[in-house]
């Protein structure tokens, strides 16, 4: 047999765009029957496009979809599913006080005499979990089960759609390792009769112990497809993130005259941070006037890290401390009380206020200090939106203008203004100059080593290594939730970096 007519899907040159704004540039994804195949990519790579578009949730711009050697046109998710093509999102979608049977056939119960057939449901429901080698009561209502087993019905569920195709997206987000091991038979198990699997995974043990091959995206582009086992995880690194090992670009960011800050107090000691199974023992230290870099692939625990240093994200175990003084942080009210501030890799959704002007933005986190007898003070809001606007060189018609209408770069200045109108002493940074032109990221940089240089402690993280080598003291890479590495001195480059990430 051909490698065409073992292909059970065969997608060419899909093509994708938003708003004129391209998300898939032709990519060709082939799956086989019977394998585990990895999709892989960074944010923005195009997963999500991808397989929205191979379960009929979007409609292709342009390319061609052929599946069981026919031409396919999807028009929704329904009919996708009626084929045999079949998605287990993240987010379990199922309904818990109904019991399994009744969610593995949900919309399609089987009747009898114009009434539900319980007996018949219970029985098929029996039947595909048998299937699965899973010993799960199909009479036990699914909000009595754990997460383990309640993402096993969703796959049951999928399955009784009689699915060719099964797309599993970040299954073990919230799993137990030997949950994991529970999916993985189950997995093995379809493999075998002949199930085809898209497997959606930013965790390389996972991959490496499960697929057959990997399919990796980079900016809407399919990179490479291969066998697993013949590619390393250095190697794989470097093709989702589209470098070298070897490539290090110096003099690129504006990180210039950067302190040294060996002789400065202790500013932040966090040990051993545990967060659902997202933070397994993360470990830092910085202090006064010094950037800590932190590093790792999409997963690693990078911006959970950040949100629970800023009582976002609640802290289930490990401990933080600040100036010495061990905090206890409920929410991000207290982490600002405290002198800690946070922005957000979304700049949209976690930053700004669209309808707003930039006085109102800039000046949101001070106006207690702005405000007696329940009134704030106008023209002290005014005093210090001017001071800020010129000393961040934020460019605006006004004060008054609002604040979805300017660029990027001078959004993220307003946002950066807002904590500086604070007393400010660690300042956490998710993706600063995502998003904005070489202009403004330039700027930003320097403001940056700037703050660093007048006693700010930073945590920067970005997924520019550029931008992590040149602009920190030092670097931490996380993986798997884990601080795994500190890179220091001749040690922080770019190729040291990678090595951690991937071994």
């Amino acid at each position: 047999m051909n490698q065409a007519n073992r292909n059970v899907l065969c997608m060419t040159g899909i093509k994708k765009s938003f708003s004129g704004v391209p998300a898939l540039w032709g990519v060709d994804f082939a799956l086989e029957a019977g394998e585990i195949h990895a999709l892989v990519g960074e944010n923005g790579a195009g997963k999500s496009t991808l397989i929205k578009i191979m379960t009929g949730a979007y409609r292709r711009d342009s390319g061609v979809i052929e599946y069981e050697q026919k031409s396919v046109a999807f028009q929704n998710p329904t009919e996708a599913q009626a084929a045999g093509i079949v998605a287990v999102y993240q987010e379990i979608q199922l309904v818990g006080r109904r019991t399994v049977a009744e969610n593995i056939f949900l919309g399609r119960e089987p009747h009898r005499f114009g009434l539900i057939d319980r007996r018949a449901m219970n029985t098929r429901a029996e039947e595909i979990l048998e299937r699965l080698g899973l010993h799960i009561n199909p009479r036990s209502p699914v909000d009595s089960l754990n997460i383990a087993h309640r993402q096993m019905v969703a796959i049951a569920r999928a399955i009784s759609f009689g699915a060719r195709i099964l797309i599993l997206d970040e299954p073990t987000s919230s799993l137990t390792e030997t949950e994991v091991s529970v999916l993985f038979d189950v997995m093995r198990r379809l493999k075998s009769q002949g199930t085809a699997i898209v497997y959606v995974s930013h965790r390389f043990e996972e991959l490496y112990a499960v697929c057959d091959r990997v399919t990796v995206l980079r900016d809407g582009r399919n990179i490479i497809t291969r066998s697993l086992s013949s590619l390393s995880r250095l190697e794989l690194v470097c093709q989702m993130l589209g470098r070298q090992p070897e490539e290090v670009s110096q003099g690129v960011t504006a990180f210039t005259g950067l302190q040294n800050s060996t002789d400065q107090p202790m500013l932040l000691q966090a040990e051993a941070l545990r967060y659902k199974n997202r933070l397994n023992g993360v470990s830092l230290e910085m202090r006064h006037g010094e950037i800590v870099g932190l590093a790792g692939l999409l997963g690693s625990g990078r911006s959970e890290t950040a949100r629970v240093l800023f009582g976002a994200e609640p802290l289930e175990d490990g401990t933080v401390k600040l100036e010495g003084r061990l905090l206890s942080l409920r929410d991000p009210h207290d982490a600002i009380a405290v002198g800690i501030a946070f922005l957000s890799e979304d700049r949209k959704a976690d930053g700004i206020i669209p309808e707003l002007s930039v006085r109102e933005n800039l000046t949101l986190a001070a106006l207690p200090q702005l405000t007696q007898w329940g009134i704030v003070s106008k023209k002290r809001q005014i005093e210090l939106v001017n001071r800020f606007m010129q000393r961040l060189n934020i460019k605006a018609a006004s004060a008054e203008q609002k604040i979805h209408e300017l660029s990027g770069g001078n959004q993220q200045k307003v946002l950066l203004a807002r904590w500086l109108c604070k007393n400010t002493k660690l300042l956490l940074l998710d993706e600063p100059t995502r998003g904005i032109d070489v202009g403004a990221k330039r700027e930003i940089q320097s403001l940056i080593a700037e703050l660093a240089n007048q006693g700010l402690g930073v945590l920067m993280i970005s997924s520019e290594l550029e931008e992590l080598v040149e602009g920190s003291q030092r670097v931490v890479v996380l993986r798997d939730g884990q601080s795994i590495a500190e890179l220091t001195g001749e040690q922080n480059n770019i190729k040291t970096i990678l090595h951690a990430m991937a071994i």
